[in-house]
């Protein structure tokens, strides 16, 4: 049974990511047609085709290696005149080809002077106005953006419905009501351990000596009415070693219980390097995920993108970790990235976890498949040719030089010839893939586990 729960959540995260990767492609297919672009091909996957089909002017079909996808959009690159050599021929049948001269000098130009040809080899006289870089610098943002922001969406809605339902299990809120009552004062150090019976004997915790329960609500503290968690804190760690009378609510009738709180160091936030003497009383609070409509959907997903800009910003140096914890160097880090198979296997321990309730388990396998996405869609923004974002970043640039040149009443620059950059772009391609690589392999070789 814990087998093929097992494989169910690796097939469920599978599916998701690839009608994510589908809709993801989808959002440039759809604007580039209602532009008027020629849209030649939409696959998902790489490699070999599986299977194909011919509708229209485009190709819909699956590659073998599911781990991506594109759409074919006709005249990315635009021509360099100096490039041009009888732009316009004519083919044995007639029509009318537009061909680029591929011999040149250098290195550089010649990889662009190939790419440059390759792109305009399939292109005909008619597709002039249907290529994509001549289309509105505005349009080419839509046509670019549209496939990140589909994912991004994808990661909202499902953000949406977790938050305004079960709950943020990442944010959680303090009730006023106890959890857990600690026995003996242990050190911060060492929160969390059992207590031993010379702990027992020479320091039990406040709490625990004036006979609070699991289930007591709070009611009050030395006479101030409380109102949340937060104020507990605040007022217990105040009062130090003095005395403490504590009202607290058990089965419907109010108690009063008595006690002396106890000064000891605690990490007072969860950042904290040093922990502080206050007073302890020796609670644990009970806690439930916050929900929250769309405003605090947004206000978390705010606080994702930080953390997500920050963690690309440092992606190299924590892939460099993965890739050390290979060869066994050093620990891999169970917050540091994975790769898809990675998350899949997350989806299958968390599918497969008998301590995890059934509600507990879609929620997860929903907010895992949500943070791909998430991270997938702003990972794709990043202004950086072969991805989205560096598409969007010609076009914007585009529109400033053009914007300028018309101010101060001089020629039109043209467009933006992103063919130029395509030294950078196989540079980018080649990190990224060998960043994958080393992601696939450490999560078949030292793979982070749900129980980390």
């Amino acid at each position: 049974m814990t087998a093929l729960l097992y494989l169910l959540g690796v097939v469920v995260f599978a599916v998701a990511i690839l009608a994510s990767i589908g809709l993801h492609e989808l959002g440039h297919l759809i604007p580039a047609k209602r532009f008027g672009g020629k849209v030649t091909q939409y696959f998902i996957g790489f490699g070999p085709t599986v299977w194909s089909k011919q509708v229209g002017e485009t190709e819909y079909g699956i590659k073998a290696v599911p781990l991506g996808g594109y759409v074919k959009i006709v005249g990315m690159l635009p021509p360099a005149a100096v490039d041009l050599a009888d732009e316009v021929t004519v083919d044995a049948h007639g029509n009318q080809v537009v061909r680029v001269r591929k011999s040149n000098t250098g290195m550089f130009t010649q990889l662009i002077s190939d790419a440059r040809a390759a792109e305009w080899e399939t292109i005909r006289s008619e597709d002039s106005e249907r290529l994509f870089y001549r289309l509105p610098w505005w349009k080419k943002v839509i046509v670019m953006g549209a496939g990140p922001a589909v994912n991004i969406l994808i990661a909202f809605v499902i953000f949406s419905g977790v938050f305004a339902t079960y709950g943020n299990p990442g944010d959680p809120t303090t009730e006023t009501t106890v959890s857990q009552v600690q026995a003996c004062v242990i050190p911060a150090e060492e929160d969390g351990r059992a207590c031993t019976d010379e702990e027992l004997a020479e320091s039990p915790a406040p709490a625990y000596r004036a006979g609070m329960e699991p289930g007591d609500r709070i009611v009050s503290f030395n006479g101030t009415e409380i109102t949340s968690w937060r104020q507990v804190q605040q007022l217990v760690r105040a009062n130090g070693s003095d005395e403490a009378e504590i009202v607290v609510e058990r089965d419907g009738r109010e108690l009063t219980l008595r006690t002396r709180t106890t000064v000891t160091p605690r990490f007072l936030e969860a950042d904290d390097e040093t922990p502080t003497e206050v007073g302890f009383l020796g609670v644990v609070p009970e806690s439930r995920p916050t929900t929250g409509g769309v405003v605090y959907t947004v206000q978390q997903m705010g606080h994702m993108t930080v953390d997500v800009v920050q963690s690309l910003a440092t992606l190299p140096a924590k892939v460099w970790g993965v890739a050390k914890a290979i060869v066994g160097l050093e620990e891999r880090d169970p917050m540091g990235p994975v790769s898809i198979v990675g998350g899949g296997r997350l989806a299958g321990e968390t599918a497969a976890h008998e301590e995890i309730p059934l509600d507990g388990k879609v929620v997860s396998l929903f907010l895992l498949v949500a943070g791909f996405n998430f991270f997938i869609g702003m990972f794709n923004f990043v202004p950086l040719l072969p991805l989205d974002g560096g598409h969007i970043a010609g076009a914007l640039w585009e529109a400033v030089r053009r914007g300028w040149a018309r101010l101060r009443r001089r020629p039109d620059p043209g467009y933006v010839d992103v063919a130029k950059l395509l030294p950078i772009a196989y540079g980018v391609g080649l990190a990224i893939l060998v960043m994958g690589i080393v992601l696939i392999v450490g999560d078949l070789v030292v793979p982070v586990h749900l129980e980390s």
